[in-house]
């Protein structure tokens, strides 16, 4: 019988697939769908300090192997996360959840730590540290080793919990910031968030988004976030979340294969509301098909 387990920073899933943040909301209308806990975990919606609205309409513009999205992190505050999200979610999620957070500060990133720490059905901190730095000129933590490493050390003083960080792909060399987070007291890393892109409309002669640009993606990544995560894979000792076009259960083994320890599905979240229950079914036939009988077996197995 294939056993499709995997231990994720010291806690066991039942299986990888773990739909990514920005793509499943705070779980409430997928659960509406089917049976949620069916799923390894999933990372909850980007969660600031303040609530915010996000960026001016259109946030969405579609590609042909994909979309833009730039959505701005609207989400309605930590303290309405804690005092209202989390207790619904424990109506219908059984299993620890992996709680996204973002700031513009890294004192921002720290309290908002802080606070989810003291949740219990909090398993996982992940740390998008893709947002700009709003006291550096704008430019994203995550784009520089001592950038993502100085929220890495101050976050990682905020709480026990297990701490993940979502890297950028948008830099000249995602190794050494992933090892710079690793030293920093990283117990993973989640790779890769989206690309930057933009569509031009031909009738207005402008950007289809009101930003201008966003964040990339969908299956025209998957090469790119392949090759990523294996290359991180061979630099730090850590485990890896490997996220990027992903939409199939032979795109999962092909993740874990080049290094990823569990998955994250975005895009097709938003394409196929069912796409993960369908993944998590289709697994332990397509391992079968493959002759894998743990997936434990086979992280990293490319190298």
């Amino acid at each position: 019988m294939a056993d499709t387990r995997v231990n994720l920073c010291g806690i066991e899933i039942d299986n990888p697939l773990i739909p990514a943040s920005g793509t499943f909301g705070y779980g409430k209308e997928f659960a509406e769908l089917y049976d949620i806990n069916c799923l390894g975990s999933f990372s909850f919606k980007g969660t600031t300090l303040n609530s915010r609205f996000g960026n001016p309409t259109p946030r969405i513009a579609e590609c042909p192997s994909g979309m833009i999205n730039a959505v701005g992190l609207q989400n309605p505050g930590v303290q309405a996360v804690v005092e209202h999200e989390l207790p619904e979610l424990a109506k219908f999620f059984h299993k620890p959840v992996m709680a996204n957070i973002c700031g513009f500060s890294i004192e921002e990133y720290t309290e908002v730590a802080r606070i989810l720490d003291a949740e219990e059905q909090v398993g996982w901190l992940e740390v998008n540290v893709s947002c700009p730095n709003v006291h550096g000129g704008g430019m994203s933590f995550g784009v520089t080793c001592d950038g993502a490493a100085s929220v890495v050390r101050s976050v990682r003083a905020a709480t026990k919990k297990p701490l993940i960080i979502k890297l950028s792909p948008n830099v000249t060399d995602i190794v050494s910031i992933a090892k710079s987070c690793e030293d920093a007291g990283a117990d993973g890393i989640s790779m890769i968030n989206t690309m930057l892109g933009m569509r031009i409309d031909l009738r207005t002669k402008k950007p289809v988004i009101a930003n201008k640009m966003g964040g990339f993606s969908g299956p025209a990544i998957k090469p790119v976030a392949l090759r990523m995560v294996y290359q991180v894979y061979e630099a730090v000792k850590i485990p890896i979340v490997g996220m990027g076009g992903l939409s199939s259960a032979e795109d999962v083994i092909e993740m874990m294969l080049a290094g990823a320890t569990a998955v994250e599905i975005g895009s097709a979240n938003l394409v196929d509301p069912f796409i993960c229950r369908d993944i998590v079914e289709a697994l332990p036939e397509v391992m079968e098909k493959y002759n894998i009988k743990n997936l434990k077996d086979i992280i990293g197995g490319a190298h």
